[in-house]
This record gives structure tokens, C-alpha cells and sequence, in this order.
């Protein structure tokens, strides 16, 4: 146990002190990759034995909310289709640039970190995939959080909730911009530096900002579930409630936006994630095809 202890307070050291020692870390994630991927085997082998001997009665109940759902989200596409329409002829009025889409990969959930104090998680996607440092994960109700390290398989992503995360956001209905920041708790998120005469108010969504080109703008973070406003205090007490569920998903979004082409440095991330979205799960960019050339 000494002698464990000695070792592993060597390589805490070496790795604050030593640049050469990210590359290292890197590969040593590798080797353990085939160890990460065996331990969450167990867990899908468990979801699937319960899906085969599942009561049909249930199976029905699911198929039937899952329908009613397809129904009600069916509706909400045609009338986004006709906000998306209306949109666009307001901005060739305003000659204002069109948006393009964000261009995606998914990924799988290997493992969640059990420490207390630090919010991340480990997904099966890596270097040969075209993930890289600073990447916006997504889930399917909201920003997870961005890839703080990637090896060749897979990438360890920092999530909104840790104390270390930042993200800029504005609130949906009044376009104001703050800061969210976690608190190491899952279920909560402080909102920096709000005014006390700020237009701000519980049940507010709270939607990327698109400032500081990390992660693309408008894409639901959090929800406003608690103002103070001390009439002693020059600032607001604001706290929020992150809109994704990382403790109940397994599927994730990776994000491509336009300043991926920057970051994506390497020749082999550029072919990865050409060939990857050129296959189906997202769409090309213009930036990463000039990249490429």
C-alpha cells in the first residue's frame, strides 16, 4: 500500500510538472480502453436480458406511450417546419446570414465517474472518430458538457455540473448573457454575476450563447429554479437546474461546429470525422471539407 501510495503521488507530480506526460496519460487510456469497454458489458447485457423477458403487457403500455409521444413530437415538427420557413424569410429581409446545422456523431456512455467531487464520464468515441479537446457534448434534453481529454478510443468528458465548468448563456426569453457555472452537484447550477434589476425569473430556459465559439448557440442548458434578490446586495442569487441526464443516458451527441475545423489539428481527425459524417450520422461541414483540402 505504501509503496501504491508513493507511486501514485509521483505520477500526480510528474503530471503537473512534465508537458511530455499528457501524451501518456493518453496512451495509457488506450491500453485501458478494452478494460472499460468489458466492465460496461455487464450493464448491457442486463438491459438486454430485460428487454427479451419483459411482460408483453408492458411492451404494449411502452409501445403505446412511445406512439403517443412520436404523435405529439410529429406536431411539433410541422409546426417547426413552418417557424423554420418564417425564419428564414425574416433574415433574407434583414440580409442577416443563414444558420446552418450543427453536423453530429453519437456515442456511448463506458463508464460514470463515482468521485463526489469531480462530475465526469468516460464515452466510446475517440481520436479515430474525430473528437477533440473542448468538443460540446450533448444529450437528448440538453448540453452535457465538453470533452476535457481524448485518447485514440475513447474521450472523457467534464460535465456542466462539475465546479471546473463554465458555459456562457442567455435566457431564452429576454436574450440576456450570463455565466452558468457548476456546483459539483448534478442537480444544481449557479448563474454568475446577475444584477439584482435583472430581467430574470424562475422557470427561464437558459440556452447557449454561442460566445466565445465553444459551444454553438441555442442549445438548451438549464431551467431557472431559484432567484434571491436582496435588496442589500447589488447581485442576485441564481440558481438552475441542468436539463440534461447523464445519470439516466447512454446515448450522446458530439457537436461539430464551425470552429472545428481549427481545433480538429490532425490529418487523421479531419479524415475520421469526414468519413464518419459522410456515412450517415451528420452532415459534412464546409469548414472541415477546406480543412481536408
Amino acid at each position: 500500500m505504501l509503496l501504491c501510495a508513493v507511486a501514485a503521488f509521483s505520477l500526480m507530480f510528474a503530471e503537473h510538472r512534465l508537458p511530455f506526460m499528457d501524451d501518456v496519460r493518453s496512451q495509457l487510456t488506450t491500453v485501458v480502453a478494452p478494460v472499460q469497454w468489458a466492465v460496461s458489458w455487464p450493464s448491457e447485457g442486463l438491459s438486454w436480458a430485460a428487454l427479451v423477458f419483459s411482460d408483453q403487457r408492458a411492451l404494449v403500455d411502452e409501445n403505446q406511450r412511445l406512439r403517443q409521444q412520436l404523435l405529439t413530437l410529429s406536431h411539433r415538427v410541422q409546426r417547426m417546419a413552418n417557424l423554420t420557413a418564417e425564419n428564414v424569410r425574416l433574415r433574407e429581409l434583414l440580409h442577416a446570414a443563414p444558420r446552418d446545422e450543427v453536423p453530429y456523431i453519437t456515442a456511448e456512455l463506458l463508464s460514470l465517474d463515482s468521485d463526489p467531487f469531480t462530475q465526469q464520464m468516460v464515452i466510446g468515441r475517440g481520436r479515430r472518430d474525430g473528437v477533440y479537446v473542448g468538443q460540446p457534448v450533448m444529450d437528448a434534453s440538453g448540453l452535457i458538457g465538453q470533452v476535457i481529454a481524448v485518447s485514440a478510443y475513447t474521450s472523457r468528458v467534464l460535465m456542466v455540473s462539475d465546479a471546473n465548468n463554465a458555459v456562457p448563456i442567455q435566457i431564452n426569453r429576454s436574450g440576456q448573457r450570463f455565466i452558468v457555472q457548476g456546483s459539483g452537484n448534478l442537480d444544481t447550477l449557479n448563474v454568475l454575476n446577475v444584477p439584482a434589476t435583472a430581467d430574470i425569473k424562475e422557470g427561464d430556459l437558459l440556452t447557449t450563447s454561442g460566445l466565445g465559439g465553444r459551444f454553438p448557440e441555442g442549445y438548451p442548458v438549464a431551467e431557472v429554479t431559484q432567484v434571491d434578490r436582496d435588496g442589500q446586495h447589488s447581485f442576485a442569487n441564481v440558481e438552475a437546474r441542468p436539463l440534461s441526464q447523464p445519470e439516466r443516458s447512454r446515448h450522446f451527441l458530439l457537436l461539430f461546429p464551425s470552429p472545428a475545423a481549427a481545433a480538429v489539428t490532425s490529418d487523421v481527425n479531419i479524415e475520421a470525422a469526414l468519413h464518419l459524417m459522410d456515412g450517415g450520422t451528420g452532415k459534412m461541414p464546409n469548414e472541415l471539407e477546406e480543412a481536408r483540402q
